[in-house]
């Protein structure tokens, strides 16, 4: 078993001056659509502001660019206050919940928790990689289940929160003991999963080093276990290449939800192709063979040789 991330690809890497910007804009359409005719638009100032928000981690431009941060900021407070003095009551409730996200996202700082990352996909949260290249990647976190021999994915879960892997078993091996007869008696995880041995009477295995008291075979055993658990890594990487896992386009935590259970299926689904097609040419092969068996000695050699060129095709 182990977790992995879903990165949306429709969310771009989050800064304070393009989400500021981005509000701007829907405010702009609130207005439109609700027929107001706003006192200053800042169109033309919101350009500037956006140069100046360019390589703002450059230390002669820090100072430009917190400005313009800051002005941004106060232009979506002037916007909100004059759309909110010319709608109705019922409109008022009717956009409540966009103004409080907007609200947030303003006053949101570098260190609080719970931040927003984007105004159309607000679920998503930032997790830590650990790599140079990707510190960090914005999405949900999923868990993922296989068989120990088989390798079929046989349970998937959707974390709406960004919680340490131990306290995603539970969920994790509900959703896998649903689609089995017998409940699972063993899991075997990386070193993530640290802090719990037993959940729901399944055994929690990790990787550890070597008691002073276990036999050679107890050893060898336990190497074998965990040097199987590494053939998940490159299930994962498939279901993300292969059946569009790391693309996700499917709007909400509810389509976070049925991206990761259509790439499992299609996973499971070409596994088993894979199996029938071979056991088909395994038959072809055993009936070719049998054919050859009773052809005449003189024309066996002839038929041997497109026999063979008929394998290498295949």
């Amino acid at each position: 078993m182990q977790n992995f991330r879903v990165r949306l690809t429709n969310v771009t890497y989050p800064t304070d001056g393009k989400l500021a910007i981005k509000v701007i804009h829907h405010l702009h359409k609130i207005a439109k659509e609700e027929g107001i005719q706003l006192r200053r638009t800042y169109v033309k100032e919101i350009k500037k502001h956006r140069i100046s928000l360019r390589f703002f981690r450059h230390p002669k431009k820090i100072k430009k660019a917190k400005a313009a941060m800051k002005r941004l900021g106060t232009i979506v407070g002037i916007l909100m206050r004059d759309i909110s003095r010319k709608l109705t009551l019922e409109q008022l409730d009717k956009h409540k919940e966009a103004f409080k996200l907007y609200q947030k996202v303003i006053n949101q700082k570098r260190k609080d928790s719970n931040k927003i990352y984007s105004l159309h996909e607000s679920h998503i949260y930032a997790v830590a990689k650990g790599k140079d290249n990707k510190r960090y990647e914005y999405g949900t976190k999923a868990s993922l289940v296989t068989a120990m021999k088989s390798n079929i994915i046989i349970g998937v879960v959707a974390h709406k929160k960004n919680e340490h892997d131990s306290k995603t078993l539970e969920a994790a091996l509900a959703s896998a003991n649903k689609h089995r007869t017998k409940p699972i008696v063993e899991a075997i995880c990386d070193r993530g999963y640290r802090g719990k041995r037993e959940v729901d009477g399944t055994r929690i295995c990790i990787p550890d080093t070597p008691k002073k008291r276990d036999t050679k075979y107890q050893r060898e055993q336990k190497c074998k276990k965990f040097r199987r658990r590494a053939a998940i890594e490159p299930i994962i990487g498939h279901i993300k290449s292969d059946h569009r896992l790391s693309r996700n386009y499917l709007k909400g935590f509810i389509g976070d939800e049925i991206n990761l259970l259509l790439a499992a299926s299609a996973f499971n689904l070409k596994k088993w192709m894979n199996n029938f097609l071979r056991l088909l040419f395994l038959y072809r092969i055993l009936l070719f063979g049998t054919i050859l068996c009773k052809i005449e000695d003189k024309k066996r050699d002839k038929y041997a040789d497109l026999y063979l060129l008929w394998f290498r095709v295949w």
